[in-house]
């Protein structure tokens, strides 16, 4: 009997040949996707520290948001075995800023225990969405299998929400790309307008402060973009790559992408990376002993604050995380015969343990990326992408300048890419109807205009059961003062009580303020 190569048995492992991909495919895939959210390495520690790269925890947040990408993308890959990345959360970490910075809670939480209150806060949480993502409460009757209340939340979702997450996912990572490429830009009296392509007349670059024009950025992602495009129409294998990486070089002359990153002579970013270890395990000035070493003060300030954080983080990270995998899954077509993404409660139980993980490494909350949509454009399948994905925030640990130089600009173009395809799933969304047309077009819409997936999901539920609840009540009067109820069947509210349970959670989060 032959042994089999370690290429097959890895084959055989992630079921690469079987969900028809390569490993070629797959490390292209893995790669696109890293390139498309290595930002967070350099962006994270400066939401969660107001005073950016100046503040001397700094290195050691950047170290702490790398561990967290690894362990999660690591759990994606080996234990979900799917094509997702995880890491440190925008919006989360800047939450957790202002818990460190005392904006939460009229400084209820001192400077000197902030950083360990916060991170319990958020390690709370974590353990909260495990205990949901474990603990069975029922068997399920096609399969014989148990399912999960996390998972039970995700079945009782109504039919129009769950469809049109894809969609709102799609204009969301779209949104995203033209801000990070600055095509979007803000305006005082409409909030966002096109942005000002006349400055590439005047022959400059940077304005008179020496900032650069939005037109450079947008160029950049415009050469990303149809770089994608055209190549992804002769179906020419790394696409999504070959555009970020073209985009970069064009983005050298257009200062964009900036060589002194390269050259280790921008704050916060060197190639001295023994530096940075020797800052994140230093017992005086460490992120991960800080939260050990002086001892918990908890809850320091008010108690319903610190619950609503906790209740706040889980709600987020669950909402973002189911929101991101049915749209992610959706895509690569990952579903199963229910329309549920494959592993879905392993990939709920990845993500948990991620941010618990995250929390002890000195990172805000671990969920899953949006960018993850980029390594499935690119064509992964499997969890050897996001193999590939945790390897390279390894690496990054030790190559840093290298890995930053590469501007969100050229990335962008890929998340663009990535909206476009993600639009086609409206085809799917059920409009035939009031009931069903109102609560997902507020999904879609509230996701984008929001800038949050929880909120969109939210406001969607919301709308839903408002809207059934009121046509219920008025079916049921005119049901019950017809004189002949002949061929009239009684009227059902169509709200499950996973819909009204989430309802409720919902209506917590957006009127109950954190700080009280």
């Amino acid at each position: 009997m032959n042994k089999k190569s370690f290429k097959q048995r890895l084959d055989d492992f992630f079921k690469i040949t079987l969900n028809g991909s390569s490993f070629k495919v797959e490390i292209i895939a893995g790669i696109a996707t890293f390139l498309a959210m290595a930002y967070i390495l350099t962006v994270n520690p400066s939401q969660i520290l107001y005073g950016g790269a100046s503040d001397f925890r700094w290195a050691s947040i950047f170290i702490a948001t790398a561990f967290g990408a690894i362990i999660g993308t690591l759990l994606m890959s080996l234990y979900a075995k799917m094509p997702l990345a995880q890491a440190p959360g925008m919006g989360l970490n800047s939450t957790l800023g202002g818990v460190i910075g005392g904006g939460v809670g009229a400084f209820a939480y001192s400077y000197s225990y902030s950083l360990a209150n916060a991170l319990l806060l958020v390690f709370i949480s974590g353990v909260l969405f495990l205990v949901l993502s474990i603990i069975p409460i029922k068997k399920d009757k096609t399969t014989g299998k148990w399912i999960t209340l996390r998972e039970k939340i995700f079945d009782g979702m109504p039919n129009c929400i769950r469809r049109s997450i894809p969609v709102g996912i799609g204009l969301f990572i779209a949104f995203i790309g033209m801000q990070n490429a600055k095509i979007v830009v803000a305006n005082p009296y409409t909030l966002v307008e096109f942005v000002d392509l006349t400055k590439i007349f005047t022959g400059h670059l940077t304005d008179s402060a020496g900032n650069l024009y939005g037109y450079t950025y947008a160029l950049v992602a415009l050469v990303s973009l149809i770089t994608i495009a055209v190549l992804s129409h002769y179906k020419v294998k790394g696409a999504v790559i070959y555009g970020i990486l073209i985009a970069t070089v064009v983005a050298i002359p257009l200062k964009v992408a900036d060589i002194n990153i390269l050259l280790g002579k921008t704050p916060g970013v060197t190639w001295k990376f023994w530096n940075s270890f020797k800052y994140y395990f230093s017992a005086k000035e460490g992120v991960f002993a800080s939260a050990f070493k002086d001892g918990f003060k908890f809850p320091e300030g008010s108690f319903m604050t610190s619950l609503m954080l906790v209740i706040t983080f889980c709600m987020i990270d669950m909402f973002d995380t189911m929101g991101t995998v049915v749209g992610c899954a959706t895509n690569a077509n990952l579903l199963d015969e229910t329309g549920k993404p494959l592993n879905y409660n392993k990939i709920m139980v990845s993500d948990s343990v991620a941010t618990v993980t995250g929390a002890v490494f000195g990172t805000s909350t671990v969920t899953t990326f949006v960018e993850s949509g980029t390594g499935i454009a690119a064509g992964g399948k499997t969890g050897f992408a996001s193999l590939i994905t945790a390897i390279l925030f390894f690496l990054s640990l030790f190559l840093l300048p290298l890995f930053a130089f590469i501007p969100s600009a050229a990335a962008a173009g890929a998340l663009i890419y990535v909206g476009v395809l993600m639009m086609q799933n409206v085809k799917n969304v059920d409009f035939s109807t009031v009931k069903n047309a109102v609560p997902a077009f507020l999904t879609i819409a509230m996701m984008v205009l929001t800038y949050s997936i929880t909120k969109g999901i939210g406001i969607g539920i919301i709308s839903y059961v408002f809207i059934n609840f009121i046509c219920y009540i008025v079916d049921l009067i005119k049901y019950a003062t017809s004189k002949n109820k002949e061929g009239l069947e009684k009227p059902c509210p169509n709200i499950s009580i996973v819909t009204l349970v989430v309802f409720l959670l919902f209506v917590v989060y957006f009127i109950v303020p954190t700080i009280i």
